[in-house]
């Protein structure tokens, strides 16, 4: 990938691109897997910025929903679901600093990779739930277990779906609060954004010491939205290349990849996470590309592009982008 030469992660990282050792996290080093995201679990490991880390991700269930017939309200017990591998500390990262995670590569886990697709209750953009409250009854409790492979998601005998995997829950810790493995925020978090897979950049604000990095959640496809409340979930191993910017002091998090750079918001209502993403865009352009405020405002309203991650977390994601191509000087 030519374009990762140019990438703020090679030109400003410590590493400078270059690839330092490769560490294997297996399910058996990690142990226990998280469920939530702060600075008070114990360290799994520790990298230079440069290293790559070959990851085995559980699926957002944790193995639990094994067939059609393992209803979610019956196996698993909200909120412990998505487990996390980590946290994976980065030698050198100071609160001010910024982590880039570079998405190398996913792919299924186990002899017959199977991903899960489930509607549960009270959950999902299309039903009642705690935070839209009704006096409905909830929707039918469904499970559909999927083949995957690399050539494709094999809905059913009439539809295969692309094979387009990306990590759901993606974070550094915050300074003081543990928050859910649901929950995204400014440090991440289950942001749910189909462009965070490989062959992208994520860019974190780093505040602890030594960063803390969480991940998990893998997808092997997933629509704007996850409007049912769940994607293709399924096991991975996912590799990804660590670097630290020094220096580089993030409200929120970032992502680049070969065509666009995008900043990226979550909260409730949907139109304040847009507004977060799209505020964030604008300084960014501003301070680091040489644009006016203003000017980079008006233009946003003609080329922004924006895609969104989830609208069924307790807070929703949006990503705003602008194509590099119009930031050239």
């Amino acid at each position: 990938m030519e374009w990762l030469k140019q990438s703020i992660m090679y030109s400003r990282g410590v590493a400078g691109g270059r690839s330092g050792t490769t560490h294997e996290l297996t399910e058996a080093k990690q142990g226990k897997y998280h469920f939530t995201m702060g600075p008070y679990s114990d360290p799994v490991l520790t990298v230079q910025p440069g290293d790559r880390v070959v990851v085995e991700t559980r699926d957002a269930f944790g193995g639990a929903v094994k067939t059609e017939q393992d209803l979610p309200s019956k196996v698993l017990r909200m909120p412990f679901v998505n487990p996390q591998n980590g946290p994976i500390m980065i030698e050198g990262a100071e609160p001010g600093d910024a982590i880039a995670v570079h998405i190398v590569s996913m792919k299924p886990r186990g002899p017959n990779p199977r991903g899960t697709c489930a509607l549960i209750p009270f959950f999902g953009g299309l039903s009642n739930t705690a935070m839209t409250a009704t006096l409905n009854e909830p929707l039918p409790e469904l499970v559909r277990k999927i083949d995957v492979d690399e050539q494709g998601v094999y809905w059913s005998k009439r539809v295969t779906l692309p094979y387009r995997p990306h990590i759901g829950t993606l974070s550094t810790s915050p300074e003081i609060d543990s928050i859910n493995s649901l929950t995204p925020d400014n440090h991440g978090g289950n942001m749910d954004l189909p462009d965070m897979g490989p062959g992208s950049i994520t860019y974190l604000p780093v505040r602890t010491d030594g960063a803390r990095l969480f991940i998990g959640d893998a997808h092997a496809c997933q629509g704007d939205g996850e409007i049912c409340g769940t994607a293709v979930e399924y096991s991975s191993v996912t590799t990804i290349h660590i670097d630290l910017i020094k220096g580089w002091q993030l409200d929120w998090p970032r992502l680049e990849n070969e065509r666009v750079i995008m900043t990226i918001g979550s909260t409730r209502p949907l139109e304040d996470a847009t507004r977060i993403a799209y505020a964030e865009l604008v300084k960014w352009m501003e301070k680091e590309y040489g644009f006016d405020r203003w000017d980079a405002y008006m233009m946003l309203s003609q080329c922004g592009k924006v895609r969104l991650g989830n609208v069924v977390d307790p807070k929703y994601t949006v990503g705003a982008a602008i194509e590099k191509r119009y930031l050239a000087p």
